[in-house]
């Protein structure tokens, strides 16, 4: 099941081999392992995307690309898994970063108010980066950490699930 789950909601390969993002990559994007979907690779592809998704960096998808050709995780599951930060949740995830980097540093909470400027972001990048940082890292690895050892459990209690069936249906 959690295999059919997960290729039902992974998009088509073509349509990512064929993005124009990620044509960048060239021929190693046609390397079957990329693409094969079992407990390893898929574990791998939780722990990537959902680190990625907390690194607060442009082109994420591009990044979760590379670090799965790299580590030979599944490419469509990675770059879907980035998604979990996206237009709606990035601002209460980015503020839960920082006030998780205040918890971590130790250190007072800043007093700002938002404003949506180029001129904002740079004036108070110096004052809220720090615990902004430490926050995304933690939460990128606490999450990854419990991405990856998530799916491997509902994976492996899956097929021992499926192996119990079978052997009663025999019996039977």
């Amino acid at each position: 099941m959690p295999k059919k789950l997960i290729k039902r909601w992974l998009p088509d390969h073509n349509t990512i081999k064929n993005h124009k993002n990620l044509q960048i990559f060239g021929d190693i994007l046609h390397d079957a392992n990329l693409w094969h979907l079992n407990r390893r690779s898929a574990s791998k592809a939780f722990a990537i995307g959902l680190f990625v998704a907390f690194v607060p960096v442009p082109f994420q998808m591009m990044l979760a690309a590379s670090i799965a050709i790299f580590m030979h995780a599944n490419l469509p599951l990675s770059i879907a898994m980035v998604w979990i930060s996206n237009p709606i949740t990035i601002p209460p995830i980015f503020y839960a970063c920082y006030k998780l980097g205040i918890i971590l540093m130790g250190v007072p909470a800043q007093e700002f108010s938002f404003e949506l400027t180029w001129d904002w972001f740079w004036s108070s990048l110096s004052t809220v980066s720090g615990p902004f940082l430490v926050g995304s890292a933690a939460f990128g690895v606490f999450f990854s950490v419990v991405g990856y050892l998530g799916i491997n459990y509902i994976w492996r209690w899956k097929v021992s699930q499926d192996w119990k069936n079978r052997k009663l249906r025999r019996k039977s």
